[in-house]
């Protein structure tokens, strides 16, 4: 059966992965809407090869040089905003939306896709982060599936399935380190945003490089696990594996361990939650062990990497802290971007806004989109008073 998509996030690293599998399984994938937010001439390009019949871009700007962009004569129907973004994931003829926007951005277009009835391929970790109960009770209320994109999550996905998760008793999640595992504290202070976008393992956009070199980026993902697996805080553990063979692991009460395995390219769990319940043929290498030959893990620093303790408390709290760090975190890495602040202060303005925050206790959609814009302009106001890098 042809599988309807909307990509939600087409031109980064996941989108562009994504429409790399429709490209190679054309009788499986048909492209519904394509949603970015301004990379014209990439959206424009995508458009001319998918022939979606919707697209949507950030403001009305970008969607006139869009329409200027396409050839004459083209039938896409171009949208922008929250409105555009809305229309996208709730398309009627799509069966999938693969959310993929980066931040908490995805969370509204990701309801109302749920809404919808449309099963979520989730890339954007931020929605179950900000959002989590209120996400995953609205998926269970519509009866859809959410599958995870993540190399991690896709990995204890693969683990437990056929499995009583009633013999589940925990998770380990893996992590690659980021770029700055071996390098003396001390030396933090001096560390630039191209040295943290150098990340050694994975090809991932901005965003989401610095939070791999803070260690917020597996923070983020044990929020996430939690609600996906319906785990406890204790029930997820991280480890660094810099190789990034071992993609995360199943830990069962009889002792049993199981590892799914891989080398490092994401369009391997992008495809199984694109295929699920089927596996695709990808045709992809495998580890070649005997070269490796051993397979090497370490506990995380988290003296160094203050991020990661701050999402495990986030994680614990529950409630609006989760969307608290959250946004505090999306602008003290855009101010490290902009080098407004230096990579140490990243976690000290996530910290000292967490805690300026009284928690909301069982939050609906409004309360957490609230709760998000004050978490921004608490940080906000946090780095100002803050010397710059």
């Amino acid at each position: 059966m042809m599988k309807n998509i909307s990509v939600l996030g087409s031109t980064g690293s996941i989108g562009k992965n994504v429409l790399d599998i429709v490209s190679r399984f054309p009788e499986s994938f048909s492209v519904k809407a394509l949603a970015a937010a301004t990379r014209i001439d990439e959206l424009a390009r995508q458009i001319e090869t998918f022939r979606p019949e919707m697209a949507v871009v950030l403001t009305k700007d970008h969607a006139n040089a869009l329409k200027n962009r396409l050839s004459p004569g083209h039938s896409v129907t171009i949208l922008y905003g929250d409105e555009g973004y809305k229309q996208a994931a709730i398309h009627p003829d799509v069966h999938m939306v693969v959310s993929a926007i980066v931040g908490a951005a995805g969370l509204v277009p990701t309801v109302a896709a749920i809404n919808a009835g449309k099963d979520i391929a989730l890339a954007n970790k931020e929605t179950l982060v900000t959002a989590g109960d209120y996400v995953m009770a609205l998926a269970r209320e519509k009866n859809i599936r959410i599958l995870p994109v993540d190399s991690e999550h896709s990995a204890v996905f693969q683990c437990i399935e056929g499995q009583s998760r009633k013999a589940l008793a925990k998770i380990i999640l893996t992590a690659s380190g980021g770029p700055f595992r071996k390098m003396p504290q001390d030396k933090f202070k001096t560390i630039r945003p191209e040295d943290a976008l150098a990340h050694p393992t994975w090809n991932m956009g901005k965003k989401i490089s610095i939070d791999s070199a803070t260690l917020m980026n597996k923070g983020l993902e044990v929020i996430e696990a939690k609600h996906l697996f319906d785990l406890s805080p204790e029930q997820i553990d991280v480890v660094v594996h810099s190789q990034s063979i071992v993609h995360s692991m199943a830990v069962f009460h009889d002792g049993s361990v199981l590892a799914q395995m891989g080398i490092p390219d994401m369009r391997a769990a992008i495809a199984y939650a694109m295929s699920w319940p089927e596996r695709l043929p990808l045709a992809m290498p495998v580890p070649d062990f005997a070269e490796l030959g051993s397979l090497v893990f370490e506990k995380p620093d988290r003296v160094k990497f203050p991020c990661l303790s701050l999402a495990y408390t986030a994680c614990r709290e529950g409630h609006t802290l989760p969307a608290v760090m959250n946004a505090a975190n999306e602008v003290a890495v855009q101010a490290f971007l902009e080098k407004k602040i230096s990579f140490v202060a990243i976690a000290e303005v996530i910290e000292r806004t967490m805690d300026k925050h009284l928690l909301e206790k069982k939050p609906d959609l409004l309360d957490i989109i609230r709760t998000d814009s004050w978490a921004r302009n608490q940080a906000e106001t946090i780095i100002k008073d803050l010397p710059r890098m």
